[in-house]
């Protein structure tokens, strides 16, 4: 069962820096007020919704319409992708992207590092839910530092006595200014399918600008990536360990006008670039086995 908001506090709480209180849709959430940046994170998918670094905009997207509610996964934030992308593959009646996003996970424990950041770490593992679409026995955590930059640790555990394999990402909205003017770089040279074009698989040459609906794939792109927004002129870091494909994805017009979360224009307000291991870079675990995916959000002028 789920604990209490209050007794939440009372357990994790820290005056003036860590609160929890009651979300949208009355979903529990954490407020955090560290030296060098703001967050907020929901138990409901131990997702981030909000990261504004001190003296900054707000830097992660969360549409006015998301859904807000137990089973349905918050449109926005970090999203976490487990043990499946985008449709799994041998049942499309399963969740789209995993079954963890769509979950409240624990609230494992609150630590404040000496330089005045804030780390949460959530926890979820299998259960009868979990074994219905997947049926491994594990435990994921993902321990969320926020400050002057946000570091997101994915850690999967193979609790069980069968191996496995899985797919997982953090499913990172960026908030720009106007996606149409917006440059992803980091990418040159690097093999992509295109899930726009029947996963055709293709290159990348020089930096990327959207001009229409783009799910890419990047394979063996484990580099850094930034995102460099001229109109509020900043530029965007995603710093990446054990994840070796980047996924960019917006829907363009024509796909939001296909989602009920999102609003028709606010596809021009954001841009999903995503740390994952998907594809050909599925993460095997044995028994006892544990793989940590790491990524690291910063801000700097563009």
């Amino acid at each position: 069962m789920t604990m209490p908001i209050d007794e939440l506090n009372k357990q994790f709480g820290i005056p003036g820096v860590v609160r929890v209180e009651e979300g949208n849709g009355g979903l529990p959430k954490l407020c955090i007020s560290a030296v060098g940046g703001a967050a907020e994170i929901y138990l409901h998918g131990a997702q981030v919704t909000s990261w504004r670094p001190a003296g900054a905009e707000e830097v992660i997207f969360v549409s006015e319409r998301s859904h807000w509610e137990d089973g349905k996964a918050i449109r926005g934030g970090v999203p976490v992708c487990f043990p499946w992308f985008r449709g799994k593959a041998d049942d499309p009646k399963a969740p789209a992207h995993g079954f963890v996003r769509t979950r409240q996970w624990e609230l494992e424990a609150v630590e404040t590092p000496h330089d005045g950041s804030v780390t949460v770490v959530c926890a979820t593992s299998a259960d009868l839910i979990t074994r219905r679409w997947w049926p491994y026995d594990f435990r994921l955590r993902h321990r969320i530092t926020a400050g002057k930059t946000l570091r997101m640790e994915l850690i999967a555990t193979n609790t069980g006595s069968a191996p496995f394999r899985f797919e997982e990402a953090l499913h990172t909205y960026f908030r720009v200014g106007d996606v149409e003017r917006a440059e992803v770089r980091g990418l040159a040279g690097a093999a992509y399918l295109d899930n726009t074009d029947g996963n055709r698989q293709k290159m990348q040459e020089g930096g990327l600008k959207l001009t229409g609906p783009t799910d890419n794939a990047y394979v063996h792109a484990a580099k850094t990536v930034d995102i460099v927004d001229p109109v509020l002129g900043r530029l965007l870091r995603t710093e990446k360990e054990n994840a070796a494909t980047t996924v960019v994805w917006n829907p363009w017009q024509q796909g939001a006008a296909k989602l009920s979360d999102l609003d028709d224009d606010e596809w021009r307000s954001m841009l999903c670039v995503e740390a994952a291991n998907i594809l050909g870079a599925t993460v095997s675990l044995g028994p006892g086995e544990e793989h940590t995916l790491h990524a690291t959000l910063g801000l700097a002028d563009s």
